[in-house]
């Protein structure tokens, strides 16, 4: 860590980010179902270690040292989650073996066990009813979704602050590229 580092401790995630075929797919789906049912615009990703509180670089430090550990890996669409708007992904080892790597990095401490997903829509504003709606709604809009395998080969640092519904002020802070080893 910066010792010079001044920053205030804001809310950082870290992503995996899709390749851009896959992105783009995931970008209609998004598209779609923000129609129907409302919510706000996010980059498709891959949720590696949820919100935790550090410096800016700080974070950088860890993403950093934590990617140089990892190469690209594979990752496949199980199904629609049961909770929230989400594509969950096969718990394969090396999928939740990217989050402990990264975790260990982070010293990030988890609230609730790990459960590699998509988010495809932030459902904050809708009832149970209408999420289970949505959930439906996307298994129509792309029934060939589910067994999608793709391979993530970036990581990224994203300040995400949970309480900023509107996500306007998210970011992307730093990109790493996994290098095959």
């Amino acid at each position: 860590m910066d010792p010079t580092d001044q920053s205030p401790e804001e809310m950082y995630s870290v992503w995996a980010l899709l390749p851009e075929p896959v992105r783009r797919r995931l970008l209609g789906l998004m598209a779609g179902l923000r129609a129907a049912h409302g919510g706000a615009v996010f980059e498709p990703h891959a949720t590696v270690l949820g919100a935790m509180r550090l410096r800016r670089s700080a974070a950088i430090e860890a993403l950093r040292a934590a990617a140089a550990g990892l190469g690209p890996y594979t990752a496949r669409v199980a199904s629609i989650g049961r909770y929230g708007v989400n594509l969950l992904l096969e718990p394969t080892r090396e999928v939740m073996a990217t989050s402990d790597h990264c975790r260990a990095h982070f010293g990030y401490q988890r609230p609730t066990p790990y459960v590699p997903h998509l988010s495809l829509l932030y459902g904050d504003h809708l009832t149970e009813e209408e999420m289970a709606a949505a959930r439906k709604k996307a298994g129509e809009m792309d029934k060939g979704i589910f067994g999608l395998q793709f391979e993530i080969s970036e990581l990224a640092l994203c300040k995400t602050d949970p309480k900023d519904k509107s996500l306007e002020s998210w970011e992307l802070v730093e990109l790493c590229h996994l290098q095959k080893k």
